[in-house]
């Protein structure tokens, strides 16, 4: 198959690195260069941890970063494609227009896929009303090639046979898919995620315990694979406020953000993409 990537930051450039190496096809697609610079310098990092690992042989890798194509144009992108993914800011009004320029260029069957982790569905085709039966929820995980989940979302207006289309896409992957039959906020994943990190963060503005052990805790507790202040790091402060942001407007006042993460990314402190969060990173 091939498939678009329409987003080429953290999460866009993990998918699209996670369907080629699955053997598809890929474009990814943003408005800048510089942004497709760094999402492939991001897959190829990722590729050679996984060599010098011995998970995946050096032809291998070779061939999966051959199979991804960039490009700014999503016109020319989706012309051909099978399945179009959605990965950009989780700003419904940026998403919204990025498909009623997807559903315009790609062909009329394609299967059109938001990686929101929160938005609605439903809201995100209504730009969309002639297609909007080809629009379904895609969650990944990040980072996609290691996460075993994948959640598909339903709209109102998804068809059943688009449904089990995304559900086989992503078995095909190598995933296990989790169905959001209803198009509710958060749905089932990013609604108990978001209470647990905020709870962490209150905690650690309370004094507590240090973020160390915060995240020591869940990972050793619970076996999280990361601790969800490291998370919060990982996607991006930036991203984690505008979900709660969301969250807060539909579900109410037990996703207000705190007084700290409001903070940090007024300061520009936004996680491992600019060196400082709530931890501190070295340069390399």
């Amino acid at each position: 198959m091939r498939i678009t990537v329409i987003g080429a930051g953290t999460m866009g450039s993990g998918i699209a690195q996670l369907v080629a190496t699955a053997g598809h096809d890929t474009s990814l697609v943003d408005v800048g260069e510089e942004q497709l610079r760094r999402g492939r310098a991001s897959i190829e990092e990722s590729l050679r941890r996984f060599v010098a690992k011995g998970a995946v042989a050096e032809s291998d890798a070779e061939d999966i970063l051959e199979r991804v194509l960039t490009g700014t144009s999503v016109a020319a992108s989706v012309a051909d494609a099978d399945i179009v993914i959605e990965s950009v800011i989780e700003v419904l009004e940026v998403k919204r227009a990025v498909f009623v320029e997807a559903a315009r260029y790609a062909p009329a069957d394609a299967l059109l896929a938001t990686n929101t982790s929160q938005l609605s569905i439903t809201a995100i085709g209504a730009a969309i009303p002639v297609a909007a039966s080809r629009l379904v929820g895609l969650h990944f995980f990040n980072p996609p090639v290691l996460m075993r989940l994948i959640e598909v979302v339903a709209g109102l207006e998804s068809s059943e046979e688009v449904i089990e289309r995304a559900l086989e896409f992503g078995a095909s992957l190598g995933k296990e898919t989790v169905l959001c039959r209803k198009d509710s906020p958060g749905f089932l994943t990013s609604r108990i995620s978001a209470l647990v990190r905020l709870e962490c963060l209150r905690m650690l503005e309370e004094g507590v315990a240090s973020a160390e052990d915060i995240d020591k805790a869940l990972k050793v507790g619970f076996n999280w694979p990361m601790g969800p202040l490291e998370l919060g790091d990982f996607n991006g402060l930036d991203t984690y406020l505008h979900i709660l942001e969301s969250l807060e407007r539909t579900l109410g006042d037990r996703f207000k953000p705190t007084v700290t993460l409001r903070n940090l990314v007024s300061a520009g402190r936004l996680g491992r993409k600019t060196g400082h969060g709530i931890y501190t990173y070295p340069e390399s």
